[in-house]
């Protein structure tokens, strides 16, 4: 079987065998990824047509309990700029977002314990209480399944909680060892047994990832079923162990976003700031290989620099409105059209 004989099956079927899948991610060549793109935007438009949608971003804490080796907000990280935003500012920027237009706010943070439960619940409620036309997504870790459906019967409706690698070998070699993926992987089933549209993810070139680990990766995602994929190209940050590491490929994270709208074309999938951060046009290339969701940033803009996952991270230094203009005019000259509504999964709309 050749590669066009592949991405044919692969539209067809929405998966390959894995040896197919494999022999696909290693040889794929710059013209067979065009015919890659061009079917994955087919299959995008058949259930979302030519919108993309935003989401407003709120990066409300740069502190964070854990330390993975390859994040800027890491525990041991000193030089690290620490900051917590208010409960009131952080409905505060969501009332923003809404004046703005959007209808969907993602509040993300580190895993920050200094946010009681109630204190989520009540940021959350209050939103809704206000807009109730708005959808609230959470990122903000691990958590138990009570406190998962606390969050829910608040208001919140999605989470995104990126797994990074679905390989145990692989996840070890990127966390210390008293983070779990098998903890990870449970609160993934525990959001999706509540009822929460779920995202999860991978990145893409994060230090010793095989094309082993990317089967992993698409075989778990295969058994999650979730609503939301985020993915984006490893991008190193100087003041981690991983700091000397060569970051991910555009084209290995363009071609994966290709072949995730075709395993899943019903999915909402992000055009990430990380794509944009390793290409001026990355989030537009992210758009034409399949992506349908961008997420601008609603953090005051003072804040925001505190918030660096990683090295040269953009955005950092625009007004919320800025960031809206400015990613509408970018989708708009893809030939495809900004839209500013919940932007549910198909399963979800009512």
């Amino acid at each position: 079987m050749n590669n066009i004989e592949r991405i044919n099956l692969l539209e067809k079927e929405r998966d390959l065998p894995q040896e197919e899948m494999r022999a696909l991610l290693l040889t794929i060549t710059s013209e067979e990824m065009e015919i890659l793109s061009k079917a994955a935007r087919r299959q995008r438009e058949i259930y979302f047509g030519k919108d993309v949608y935003l989401r407003g971003i709120i990066e409300f804490s740069s502190y964070c309990r854990n330390d993975c080796y390859y994040c800027g907000i890491r525990k041991s990280n000193k030089k690290a700029r620490r900051y917590r935003l208010p409960g009131d500012t952080i409905i505060s920027c969501a009332d923003r977002g809404y004046t703005l237009g959007f209808r969907t706010v993602v509040l993300q943070s580190g895993e920050d314990l200094s946010y009681s439960t109630d204190e989520i619940c009540r940021i959350v409620s209050t939103i809704k209480n206000d807009h109730p036309d708005m959808a609230v997504t959470l990122s903000i870790g691990e958590k138990s399944k009570a406190e998962y459906q606390a969050y829910f019967d608040a208001g919140a409706e999605r989470y995104l909680l990126r797994e990074e690698t679905a390989s145990e070998a692989h996840y070890m070699k990127l966390h210390p060892a008293e983070l779990s993926l098998e903890n990870r992987k449970r609160c993934l089933f525990d959001l999706y047994d509540i009822g929460y549209q779920v995202g999860c993810g991978f990145m893409v070139g994060s230090p010793y990832q095989t094309q082993d680990d990317i089967i992993s990766d698409l075989s778990f995602i295969k058994t999650l079923k979730p609503h939301m994929i985020g993915i984006g190209p490893f991008i190193h940050h100087s003041d981690t162990p991983f700091g000397n590491q060569p970051d991910g490929s555009l084209s290995d994270t363009l071609k994966l976003i290709s072949i995730l709208r075709l395993m899943w074309p019903d999915a909402l999938i992000p055009a990430t700031t990380a794509l944009g951060t390793i290409h001026p046009k990355g989030r537009e290339m992210g758009i034409m290989a399949g992506a349908n969701v961008v997420m601008p940033n609603l953090s005051p803009k003072d804040y925001r620099k505190g918030y660096m996952l990683y090295d040269g991270k953009i955005c950092t230094g625009d007004e919320a409105a800025e960031c809206v203009s400015c990613m509408t005019g970018r989708i708009e000259s893809t030939g495809y059209k900004v839209v500013m509504s919940r932007g549910d999964h198909p399963d979800f709309r009512k």
